[in-house]
């Protein structure tokens, strides 16, 4: 019983195989006219069935990038809206700073808008300003 089963398994992978071969374009030589089209059915067949299934996944990681770039507007629109936020928070600076020098005896600027600070470096010795 046993070795039936076998033997019928065996008939099996063996026809399997020549079919993928046949459906590989080789040992094409001995196939009639009916068989060719039924292979050439087959292979358009499938084909279709992979190029639908491109499609799908095509659509479905336009879908995610979509999403994403959604989630990315609404972020950088949050984060605008809170860069908005702490500057009006922000304590402005008064009008009456103006050039003078720092404790390292530097020059220095600010601007009533900003708190950086602008500092000149020179080499050599020291230029008398008028």
């Amino acid at each position: 019983e046993l070795k039936k089963e076998m033997d019928i398994m065996v008939k099996k992978i063996d026809l399997l195989e020549v079919h993928q071969r046949k459906l590989m374009g080789q040992g094409l030589g001995s196939c009639s006219l009916a068989q060719l089209q039924g292979l050439d059915t087959q292979i358009e067949k499938s084909l279709r069935i992979i190029r639908s299934r491109k499609a799908e996944l095509y659509a479905d990681q336009l879908l995610k990038l979509k999403e994403k770039e959604r989630e990315l507007l609404d972020q950088r629109r949050r984060l605008r809206e809170e860069e908005i936020r702490e500057t009006l928070v922000r304590p402005m600076l008064p009008v009456t700073l103006h050039t003078g020098k720092d404790e390292t005896g530097s020059a220095c600027r600010m601007s009533k808008h900003s708190s950086e600070v602008e500092t000149d470096l020179f080499i050599g010795f020291p230029v008398t300003r008028l």
